[in-house]
Formats: C-alpha cells, structure tokens, sequence
C-alpha cells in the first residue's frame, strides 16, 4: 500500500516551496490554512510527487509550539542526517541522471551511493531534511528475503564491511534553491 503523504515542519516556507516545486519538480497540490488546537495558526502544504505526496506545516502563533524549533528530521534530535529522510522512487537511470543535473545546476551538493541493489542521490532541503532519489537495480530473489529476516531477527548480525562506491558531485557557486 502506498502513502498518502507524509508530513514534516518548516520554519521556511518560501525556500521550502522554492526546493520541492523548482528543484525538486513537484506540483503545489493544495494548502490548507486553519487555527491550530494552541489558539495560533498553520498552513499545511501539500506537495504531489507523482506518486503520493509530501506536505509541511508552517506554524504560526501557537504558544504550544516553540519558536525556534529544529525541523531538521535527523540533526534536530542529536542524530546523523542520514537516519531519518525521505526518499523518492527514480524508476530509470535517466531519471536519476535529470535528479543529479537539476541539484546540481540550483546550487546544492549531491552524494551518490552505489548500494549494490539500487543507487541513490542525496541532499539536504531547506529544513536541513535529507532527500534522496533512489533508482532499485536488481529484483529482490527469495533469497534476499530470506537473508533479511535472518538479520532482522539475529541479536548481532555480521557487519557487511564492504563499502558501498561513493561519489560526491559538488555543486558550481550558485544561489541555492
């Protein structure tokens, strides 16, 4: 089953607006602006990515929420960026291709992992949330499947010491998106 959206906080809502409808090519589907339980006000914004949607809350006047929150996902809670993010599906190797090429011409760096069974691009949106555009390579076999509920139940699985092939793309000086 897919998801119907999924939600994050912005302290930005122009930059993050300008990142998921110019940079990342999503459509503005619908925003809706209502009084929150605290007695100030939000707009939820709503993002099509073809595929389901992504929607952040811009909150305003609300004594129940802190001014100066951290909506980065990751780094906002003590954690590496890389453990919570959002990632979306690339279909072809084209379309990672166009992903790379659109982060890179609006300013932002790329990461780039080879995993061994899909390749994933990697950047940070304005809130500081790691975005990735993943493209799966091989078909998961029985075998895969069997081998990931081993691990999932092992106390201490074997630690997988082969690193993944890793490119960094560094953007040209431009005005990030």
């Amino acid at each position: 089953m897919a998801f119907h959206h999924v939600a994050l906080a912005t302290r930005d809502l122009p930059a993050t607006h300008a990142f998921y409808t110019g940079v990342m090519g999503f459509t503005l589907a619908k925003v809706e602006a209502a009084p929150t339980p605290g007695g100030g006000w939000a707009r939820h914004v709503f993002y099509d990515t073809g595929d389901g949607m992504i929607a952040f809350w811009d909150l305003h006047d609300d004594p129940e929420v802190p001014t100066d929150f951290d909506p980065a996902i990751s780094t906002g809670l003590g954690l590496p960026a890389w453990v919570n993010h959002v990632a979306f599906d690339a279909p072809e190797a084209a379309d990672l291709d166009e992903r790379r090429r659109r982060w890179l011409e609006a300013g932002h760096d790329v990461v780039e992992i080879d995993h061994g069974w899909c390749t994933s691009l990697y950047t940070l949106d304005p809130n500081r949330v790691l975005v990735e555009w993943c493209r799966s390579t091989r078909a998961f076999t029985d075998a895969d499947r069997d081998e990931a509920r081993r691990l999932v139940l092992a106390e201490q699985p074997e630690l997988d010491t082969t690193p993944p092939s890793v490119t960094f793309h560094e953007a040209a000086a431009t005005t990030s998106v």
